[in-house]
């Protein structure tokens, strides 16, 4: 499947190539292309600094134990490999400007670290992320997948939403804040 930014800012269906498993590389904008690829530890520090720069905006909604979870250290992110699959949205200097990871637990996936540089958003890029943490979920046959969020993120739960999550009805306490599961049934979505 081929896609591209059109003059308009959006992505088109004639000038990317989505890989195998929802892996996708495509041209951005006249001379940026944008790669999805499954992540590797060297990349733990880039993908800490696209996280804290996608957040940073809202570090004042949070309380620090709620920030620090969400935006976790370069060592937090190397430790996060051993039990999730993580994906970044690169350009064609490896800069990380988006990211995602799954993982299961239970035979549930679960989706976390979801950001897109504030450049990027609204370009497909975040889809295109969430395309690929959903197919590796249904690689390892996952029937369903939870992602939790918060209140100020209304953007992000707007989007969630239009890719099928709705509220699960989950509520639980985040360092002092409410945390809102999302869920979404894989079987037969496609994803």
């Amino acid at each position: 499947m081929l896609f591209l930014k059109a003059s308009d800012g959006k992505i088109n269906q004639r000038e990317c190539i989505e890989l195998d498993h929802g892996i996708w590389k495509g041209k951005m904008g006249r001379d940026t292309y944008i790669s999805i690829r499954e992540a590797e530890p060297k990349d733990a520090e880039r993908i800490c600094a696209c996280l804290r720069a996608a957040f940073e905006p809202y570090r004042a909604a949070y309380t620090t134990g709620a920030f620090e979870d969400t935006v976790p250290t370069t060592a937090g992110i190397v430790a996060r490999f051993a039990s999730m699959r993580i994906f970044v949205a690169c350009d064609e200097s490896d800069e990380v400007l988006g990211t995602i990871a799954c993982g299961v637990t239970e035979g549930e996936g679960h989706l976390r670290g979801m950001a897109v540089l504030s450049r990027l958003q609204g370009r497909a890029v975040a889809a295109r992320l969430l395309a690929a943490a959903e197919a590796a979920l249904q690689e390892q046959e996952c029937p369903r997948v939870t992602l939790d969020t918060t209140a100020p993120l209304v953007r992000a739960i707007g989007f969630y939403e239009r890719h099928g999550y709705s509220r699960s009805g989950k509520v639980t306490d985040f360092y002092g804040m409410p945390l809102y599961e999302f869920a979404k049934s894989l079987r037969n979505s496609g994803a």
